[in-house]
Order: C-alpha cells, then structure tokens, then sequence
C-alpha cells in the first residue's frame, strides 16, 4: 500500500466511526426542550396570562417561586415581558420561550 492510500484510509474509517457514534449518542436534555418547543403547536403551548400554578410548575425551571411571581405580574403584552419585567431571569426564560405564549383578550 501507498502512504497516501493509507492516509485516506484512515481518514475515512475515523470519518465513519465518528459518524457512527454521533448517531447512537442520544441528545441532550436541552436539546429535547428546544425540539419540544420548535414543533409545539399554538393550543399545546401555556398562556401565561391564564395558566394555573400548577400548569406554569410544569415548565422546565418553573418552581414554586416563580410560578406565583408570574401570576402575579400578570397581565403580559407578550411572552418576553417575562425577562423585561424581572419575573425570571433570562436562562429560565430560554427554557421555555418554545413552550409559552402570552395570548390576548379577544376584544368585543
């Protein structure tokens, strides 16, 4: 064999087994939330204009505290008030942007 058959040869074989590992890695957990919330259709997704407690507890990184904090800075114009009003911090906020929605009243 060649030197240079040899360097493709390697190449390729740590290009497949590479390949192969990434496809039996399962993702990671924030991976799944983001996924989550980009196929997430409009009726599944918590108004946080409405939402129980319970319902808001339910979202990743939504506890107890924060939970009554955004009930209690309702109403919001939009789902991002959630970070402009101090309600939670930015990084919890990125955990369920895809999961959330800040629905209006219907006017009469």
């Amino acid at each position: 064999m060649t030197n240079h058959f040899r360097k493709v040869l390697l190449a390729l074989m740590i290009t497949v087994f590479g390949a192969s590992l990434a496809i039996s890695l399962p993702p990671m957990p924030q991976q799944k939330m983001a996924e989550a919330g980009a196929t997430a259709k409009a009726k599944d997704l918590v108004d946080i204009n409405s939402a129980s407690v319970d319902q808001l507890k339910a979202l990743p990184g939504i506890g107890d505290a924060y939970a009554k904090k955004i009930v209690d800075g309702r109403p919001y114009k939009m789902k991002t008030d959630l970070v402009k009003k101090n309600i939670i911090p930015e990084a919890t906020y990125k955990k369920i942007a895809g999961l959330v929605i800040a629905k209006q009243p219907k006017k009469p």
